[in-house]
């Protein structure tokens, strides 16, 4: 990873990009780097995709999904019905592969 002044170049997935980024703020980019691009390869395997996009949209479902049932779980008041967001995340990977569906075979 190479560090310029307020940039950083990040790889995830395999992929380069440069983010615009503080001194101060290194240290949790790296970490949020991390997390979304150990959860992106955790998606594509599982779903045995390559699309990009796709993965990536899965992975942020994924990575809000856990975030918010954690901030959740600590209310009595507001829990999260995970069979619910389970479902709804499903529903959402469908119509993404539908609408990707056409690419895909345009990529072949």
């Amino acid at each position: 990873m190479n560090f310029e002044p307020n940039f950083l170049d990040v790889t995830i997935m395999g992929r380069e990009y440069r983010v615009a980024c503080t001194p101060e703020e290194r240290s949790a980019l790296l970490a949020a780097v991390d997390l979304v691009d150990d959860k992106m390869r955790e998606v594509a395997q599982r779903t045995k995709s390559t699309i990009a996009e796709r993965v990536a949209v899965m992975a942020a479902l994924h990575i809000a999904h856990e975030r918010l049932s954690g901030a959740a779980a600590g209310t009595t008041d507001e829990m999260l019905d995970t069979s619910d967001a389970r479902r709804r995340i499903d529903a959402m990977g469908a119509r993404i592969d539908s609408v990707l569906a056409p690419q895909q075979r345009l990529d072949i």
